[in-house]
């Protein structure tokens, strides 16, 4: 059996970092915060530019920890049962649990890249320099616009990282969904690509997806209940 799972912010509550489309979810409560993580506002506003460092500097994911949802995929990968791990999510806590086979669809809102030269730093670095009386840090080496190594709204998805998700979609006798709407193109197609190539689809939300009726089995329970205990069957 070859499992492959994919994963979005539903499954980090648990650990305190807040969902974006549920019923409580940051663009729900927080709208205007949509524009911190657009790439048009960002490239466009300096103040946008500012006010985004400052939300990745106030997020719970520095602090966060892996819940037993997380640590249960982790094990799984240590007993050989994962494929891949693909992820929407940005703050690192598949690899904090111990998972290595991580596809992160959306990048990592640890580190920082220059727009124009590639340069890589970290968002520690970033906060360090704001901290030090820049509010808007330019590359140190040709003077472009930072930003995190994260997909913003607007941006593409990198290539190779998602032409291997479809691979790993497509291939898969399992394919679990987890915590995700469904609703982000093109990740949600993964489901989709699975099942048409014949893959059991298990989807574990909260909330109704656009994939439900294709699904084989859908699980409404708590993510970080549901996620160890449907892993212990397969």
């Amino acid at each position: 059996m070859t499992i492959t799972v994919l994963t979005g912010a539903g499954i980090s509550t648990a650990s305190g970092i807040p969902d974006y489309r549920g019923p409580n979810g940051l663009w729900k409560t927080e709208p205007d915060h949509l524009r911190l993580v657009s790439i048009g506002p960002y490239l466009d506003d300096p103040d946008v530019r500012r006010r985004s460092w400052e939300f990745r500097r106030a997020s719970p994911a520095w602090t966060a920890e892996p819940n037993a949802a997380h640590l249960a995929l982790a094990r799984l990968e240590q007993e050989g049962r994962l494929d891949r791990l693909i992820t929407q999510n940005v703050d690192g806590l598949h690899q904090k649990a111990g998972s290595r086979a991580v596809l992160e669809l959306h990048g990592n809102m640890f580190g920082v890249v220059c727009l124009g030269c590639g340069a890589r730093s970290t968002l520690r670095e970033a906060l360090d320099r704001i901290d030090a009386g820049e509010p808007d840090p330019a590359c140190a080496g040709c003077g472009g616009v930072l930003k995190t190594t994260t997909v913003m709204f607007g941006e593409v998805l990198p290539e190779e990282t998602l032409a291997e998700a479809v691979r790993a979609a497509q291939r898969c006798s399992v394919f679990v969904v987890v915590g995700t709407s469904l609703q982000v193109q093109p990740a949600a197609t993964l489901a989709g690509l699975a099942a048409e190539a014949g893959a059991r689809l298990v989807i574990v939300n909260g909330e109704p997806t656009p994939y439900d009726d294709q699904a084989d089995e859908v699980i409404r329970d708590p993510i970080s209940e549901a996620v160890p205990r449907l892993l212990s069957t397969l």
